[in-house]
């Protein structure tokens, strides 16, 4: 028999005493979805949810007598969220759909097990433990498990048809948990069900697609999602401009310990175009750092590999640093790739890591001199105030940034013809 009685997580004393109150005068309770599943896989537990016979009232009612704080952050649909010690259980009260409409399905609460189990998604989702460690298998997950194969519980199509955005959870599910080629009988149904993606909303499908992105090598499962018709629908940006280039960034991410970074590989499989790129962060309902960094990368101008320290120093002054790191690292990705057959290319990557090292310890500099200070030297305020600023800042930027306030000053007396004290 399957145990995960050895988890860490699992001996954490909040959560004990709330398995202990949920088992008690009549209910049950166990442990959920990706806590078991995640830690068969050995991956690290972030949340852990309890499925429960209690009605969700009875569960508040519980958590209370412990000294806990209920939320009831989905209670028409039985989760009642249990924060010990600061610490979130969700706590969902076992249920059977009664008719399914898309996101939202009418459920029915009871105590069958099994029929909560054969609800869910993916077998592997499916699995419960008890409050000892004892792993309680319903749907055959465990074997998946152990084979890496990512399956829809029962009939995929019907389980797609109850909520579309298990196509994409399909795809996302794979890229971190599957081996090999994806469940064929899975991924045939999510190619023949791929335009119900287009009645999921912006935000739920962005969602998912952050996660797959965000998985530690996403690119198989991007080759599935273009093989079945899925990633023209969710991201039609990638139809003419492909997607090979993730496979190399993948590669460079590893052996230069980058951090697994979503809008960089979306950046990597998408068209450099500001209009397009806009138009994608509005579609998608990015938020707005997500959209401004995308949009950002796509106006910049491609830093030539052998741009001296100095003359990129000065466009990092006026463009910043994010979009040309994004840039940098994507042509050091592109040059690595040449390098294997063009040393000529190799020479390139090693310019553009120096550059890309510059733009991630860049810190701007302050122009010393203000307005106010033009002002208490006897410049007249103005429109040409505004202008004598500006040009005092670009020749202190052309000279690299090395003149001093009273150097400045002295210049703007200069240009101005006045005695500028």
């Amino acid at each position: 028999m399957d145990s995960i009685a050895d988890s860490a997580w699992l001996k954490d004393e909040n959560l004990q005493l709330l398995l202990s109150l949920l088992n008690g005068h009549g209910g049950e309770a166990r442990i959920a979805g990706g806590a078991v599943r995640n830690t068969l896989i050995g991956e690290t537990v972030n949340d852990i949810d309890i499925a429960t016979t209690c009605l969700p009232e009875e569960v508040m009612r519980r958590a209370e007598t412990a000294g806990f704080k209920p939320v009831p952050t989905g209670i028409e649909h039985g989760t009642v969220t249990v924060v010990a010690d600061g610490q979130p259980f969700e706590v969902t009260t076992l249920r059977q759909d009664v008719e399914t409409h898309g996101r939202h399905a009418t459920v029915q609460f009871g105590r069958d097990w099994r029929a909560d189990a054969e609800r869910r998604d993916f077998t592997m989702n499916g699995l419960y433990a008890e409050a000892d460690g004892t792993v309680i298998d319903l749907v055959g997950g465990i074997g998946d498990i152990e084979n890496r194969v990512l399956r829809f519980i029962g009939d995929p199509e019907t389980r797609i048809q109850e909520d579309y955005l298990r196509i994409l959870r399909f795809f996302r599910f794979f890229a971190w948990y599957g081996h090999g080629r994806p469940d064929a009988e899975g991924l045939k149904a999510c190619a023949r069900l791929k335009s119900g993606i287009d009645t999921l909303s912006a935000e739920r499908i962005w969602a998912e697609l952050k996660k797959l992105l965000g998985a530690p090598d996403p690119s198989r499962a991007l080759l599935w999602m273009r093989q079945a018709g899925v990633l023209s629908i969710a991201l039609p940006e990638t139809d003419k401009w492909g997607i090979d280039a993730i496979h190399e960034l993948i590669a460079t991410e590893k052996v230069l310990s980058w951090p697994d970074d979503p809008l960089l590989r979306l950046e990597a499989i998408v068209p450099s175009d500001p209009v397009r790129m806009r138009e994608l962060a509005n579609r998608l309902k990015l938020a707005n750092a997500e959209a401004s960094r995308l949009v950002a990368w796509a106006s910049s101008t491609a830093a030539p590999s052998n741009l001296s320290d100095s003359a990129f120093a000065k466009t990092l002054y006026r463009e910043g640093a994010t979009a040309h790191e994004d840039r940098l690292k994507l042509a050091l990705v592109s040059a690595r790739a040449r390098g294997f057959k063009d040393d000529q290319a190799l020479i390139e990557a090693g310019d553009y890591g120096r550059l890309l090292a510059q733009a991630q310890h860049w810190e701007k500099p302050v122009f010393p001199v203000s307005g106010q200070d033009l002002l208490d030297n006897g410049h007249e305020p103005g429109v040409q105030l505004g202008s004598l600023l500006t040009r005092l800042e670009n020749e202190w930027v052309e000279a690299g940034f090395a003149a001093n306030k009273k150097t400045i000053v002295a210049r703007a007396a200069e240009l101005a013809g006045t005695s500028g004290s």
